[in-house]
C-alpha cells in the first residue's frame, strides 16, 4: 500500500497500538530504536523555490541586497540537517556521517533547485535530515532574496531516495517538473 493509498487512520487511545509513535493512552512519545541493526543509510530530498524572470537576472549577475543567496542557503541547509531533532519533535539526533547539498540556478523554473543527500551509520534513518536541509535551505533563499520578489514559491519539497535499515532502498515515483 502506497501513502497515497493508505486510510485515515483513528489516532485515539484504541488505535495506539497500531501507531508506533503513540503510547498506550494515545499520547506521543518517541520510538525505541534500540532493537534496530545499526547499518548505513543514506536519503535524498530535493525541492525547488520559483521566482520572477528578473528575481533570476538579479541572483545570476550577483544584483541582491543580502549577499550571495545560494551560498548562504548550502551552509543553512546543511546546519538544519544537523539540528533535525530540535526541530521535528519525534525525530532522533543521529550523529550524522556526510551532507551533501547542492543548491543550484535552475533556468527552466525560473528559480533554485536544492538536493540535499544526508548519510549515517545508525539504527534509524536520514529521511527527516534531507528534507530539513532542502527545506531550510529554500527558505534561506526566499528570505534572501524577497527584497525582490515577495511570490516567490517554495514547491514540491520532497523524498528522492532512501536506503538503509530494515526496509532497505526505496525509490520515489517520477514526477514532472
Amino acid at each position: 500500500m502506497g501513502l497515497g493509498d493508505q486510510e485515515h487512520r483513528n489516532t485515539g487511545p484504541e488505535a495506539a497500538s497500531e501507531l508506533t509513535h503513540l503510547d498506550e493512552t494515545g499520547r506521543p512519545r518517541m520510538v525505541s530504536v534500540g532493537d534496530k541493526e545499526v547499518t548505513e543509510r543514506e536519503a535524498v530530498a530535493e525541492g525547488r523555490l520559483v521566482m520572477a524572470a528578473s528575481t533570476l537576472e538579479a541572483l545570476r549577475s550577483g544584483r541582491t541586497p543580502k549577499g550571495d543567496p545560494l551560498l548562504v542557503a548550502q551552509v543553512a541547509g546543511i546546519q538544519a540537517a544537523k539540528r533535525t531533532s530540535e526541530l521535528i519533535p519525534l525525530c532522533h539526533p543521529l550523529p550524522l556521517s556526510g551532507i551533501d547539498l547542492a543548491v543550484d540556478i535552475d533556468e527552466g523554473l525560473p528559480g533554485i533547485r536544492a538536493q540535499a543527500t544526508v548519510r549515517v551509520v545508525g539504527r534509524t534513518g536520514v529521511e527527516m535530515e534531507a528534507l530539513t536541509a532542502v527545506a531550510v535551505a529554500l527558505l534561506t533563499a526566499y528570505d534572501m532574496l524577497k527584497a525582490l520578489d515577495r511570490g516567490m514559491r517554495v514547491e514540491s519539497i520532497r523524498l528522492l531516495r532512501k536506503e538503509g535499515g530494515r526496509s532497505g532502498r526505496w525509490v520515489a515515483a517520477q514526477q514532472e517538473g
